[in-house]
C-alpha cells in the first residue's frame, strides 16, 4: 500500500507565491535560469540553481555553489517570508493549461516504500545529477522541489480531492508560461491518507534524480545526526496525480561524438539498422517512426524495423572489421519502445554508449523543444546528431515499472511542469 504522509510545510504568503514559485531546476540551463530569475530576488531558482548568482566561470558542482544555495535559501525564508503551516498538511495542487487540467495531492512518500517497490521508477537518473542533488539536499536540510508521481485512477481519491477544492485556495496564480497553478491546504488529511493506503502502487513519472537524491540524503543526514530510522529524514516530497490526467511529450537525444566511427560509417549503420531515408520535411515522430538530424539533413527512421543476418558495418573499436548485429529479443514492454530500440540497436553497439546514465556523450532534451533547437545545437557543433522520438504513454511507463525494467535517463517528459517552492519540506530543523 502507498503511504502519502502529511508534513509541516514551509510556505510563502499568497502575495509572494508567484514570485517564489519556479520551474524545476533541471528543465533550464544556467543562462535560462539566470534570465528567469533576473530582477526577482524571491525566485526559488536562486536556491535550486545558485550558480546564477556567481561568476559564469564557476563550477556548478563546487562547494562555493552549495554555500551560495544555502545562503539564498536562508534569505528566502526571511524575505518572502516562508513560514511553517500550523500542523501537518497535505495539499491539493491543480495545474491548468488551455483545455488541460490535472489535479494531484502533495505530501511525503516514505523512502522505505521507494526501496521496497511500492513506489516504482521507470528509469534511472544520470549519476552525476543524482550526486549533485544529494549534496544540495544535505546542505539545505530541505526538499524544495517535489517529484511527480502517478497512480492508477481511483474514484475514492477523486471525490476527496474534489471536496478539498470547495474552499478558498492558498495560492492561485498564472505563471509566465500561461499555466495556472492553484493550491489548497487539506486541514484534515486522514481520509486522503486512508484512501492512498488502498492504492497498491505509485509510479515516479518525473524527478527520478531528485527522488534518488532524497533517499540518499536521508541516510547521510541520519548518519550526521548519529541516529538512524528517523521518519522525518526518510521521505520524498511528491505530488501524485491520477495516471489518466498526465500528458507525455516526445523526447529527444543529442549525441556529442561518434565514438571513433567516421561519419560515413555511422550513417551507413543508421541506414542499415533503421532503414534511414533522407527527407526534406520530416513528419512528427510517432511510435515506431523517429527522426534524425545529421550533417545538415533530416532522416526518417523506421525504429520498428526487424534486423536480419550479418550487418557489414565497421565496429567502433575496429573500424576495418565488420560486426554482427542481432535483433532485440522479443519480450517485455520495454523492447517495443523506441527509446530502448535506439539505445540497444545503435547507440550501444556502434557508438559504445553502454550506460547513458554515466556517459557524457549523450544528452536528453525536452520534447517541448522544437526542431529549431535540435538543428541549432547540431549546426553549432554542440552535438554531432540529434534524434527525435515519439512519446511514451503513461500506461507503457507503468508497465515498464511493473516489469522491473528501466529506460535510459530522460526517456519521458511531462507537461505542464510543477512549480517548486509552494510547499517545502524541512528534513532537519
Amino acid at each position: 500500500m502507498a503511504i502519502l504522509r502529511p508534513f509541516p510545510a514551509l510556505c510563502p504568503p499568497a502575495r509572494s507565491a508567484s514570485l517564489v514559485a519556479a520551474v524545476p531546476h533541471d528543465t533550464v540551463d544556467a543562462d535560462e535560469a539566470r534570465t528567469l530569475a533576473e530582477g526577482n530576488p524571491l525566485s526559488l531558482l536562486h536556491v535550486t540553481r545558485p550558480e546564477i548568482d556567481l561568476p559564469p566561470s564557476i563550477d556548478a558542482r563546487s562547494d562555493a555553489v552549495l554555500a551560495q544555495g544555502l545562503e539564498s535559501f536562508e534569505r528566502l525564508v526571511r524575505e518572502a517570508p516562508l513560514t511553517l503551516t500550523d500542523g501537518d498538511r497535505l495539499f491539493v495542487y491543480s495545474l491548468r493549461r488551455g483545455d488541460h487540467t490535472q489535479t494531484g495531492v502533495a505530501g511525503c512518500l516514505a523512502v522505505a516504500e521507494c526501496s521496497s517497490g511500492v513506489v516504482r521508477p521507470h528509469e534511472r537518473a544520470p549519476r552525476s545529477r543524482e550526486d549533485d542533488r544529494t549534496r544540495h539536499l544535505v546542505t539545505l536540510r530541505a526538499q524544495t522541489e517535489p517529484v511527480l508521481a502517478c497512480y492508477r485512477d481511483s474514484e475514492e481519491i477523486d471525490r476527496l480531492v474534489e471536496r478539498s477544492t470547495h474552499r478558498d485556495p492558498l495560492f492561485d496564480f498564472t505563471a509566465s508560461d500561461g499555466v495556472a497553478h492553484t493550491v489548497w491546504a487539506v486541514d484534515q488529511p486522514a481520509d486522503l491518507v486512508e484512501a492512498f493506503a488502498r492504492v497498491p502502487r505509485l509510479y515516479l513519472a518525473d524527478g527520478h534524480a531528485t527522488a534518488a537524491a532524497a533517499c540518499r540524503a536521508s541516510i547521510e543526514l541520519a548518519g550526521i545526526a548519529g541516529r538512524a530510522g528517523d521518519p522525518e529524514r526518510g521521505t520524498v516530497l511528491a505530488v501524485a496525480f491520477p495516471a489518466s490526467q498526465l500528458e507525455s511529450l516526445p523526447c529527444h537525444r543529442l549525441v556529442k561524438d561518434l565514438g571513433g566511427l567516421t561519419r560515413d560509417h555511422f550513417l551507413a549503420a543508421v541506414r542499415e539498422v533503421f532503414h534511414a531515408r533522407e527527407t526534406a520535411s520530416p513528419s512528427a515522430p510517432r511510435k515506431g517512426l523517429g527522426r534524425m538530424y545529421f550533417g545538415g539533413r533530416w532522416y526518417g527512421l523506421d525504429l520498428a524495423s526487424k534486423l536480419a543476418g550479418t550487418m557489414v558495418i565497421a565496429s567502433r573499436e575496429e573500424p576495418h572489421n565488420p560486426i554482427l548485429a542481432v535483433d532485440l529479443p522479443v519480450g517485455g514492454t520495454i523492447s517495443g519502445l523506441d527509446v530502448y530500440r535506439l539505445q540497444e540497436r545503435l547507440l550501444r553497439p556502434f557508438l559504445g554508449i553502454v550506460d547513458p546514465r554515466t556517459d557524457r556523450r549523450i544528452e536528453s532534451l525536452s520534447g517541448a523543444r522544437d526542431d529549431r533547437e535540435l538543428v541549432r545545437r547540431v549546426d553549432a557543433g554542440l552535438a554531432v546528431c540529434a534524434f527525435s522520438l515519439s512519446s511514451i504513454s503513461v500506461q507503457d511507463l507503468m508497465k515498464v515499472a511493473d516489469e522491473g525494467d528501466a529506460l535510459p535517463p530522460g526517456s519521458t517528459w511531462f507537461e505542464p511542469k510543477l512549480r517548486s517552492g509552494l510547499f517545502i519540506h524541512q528534513t532537519e530543523s
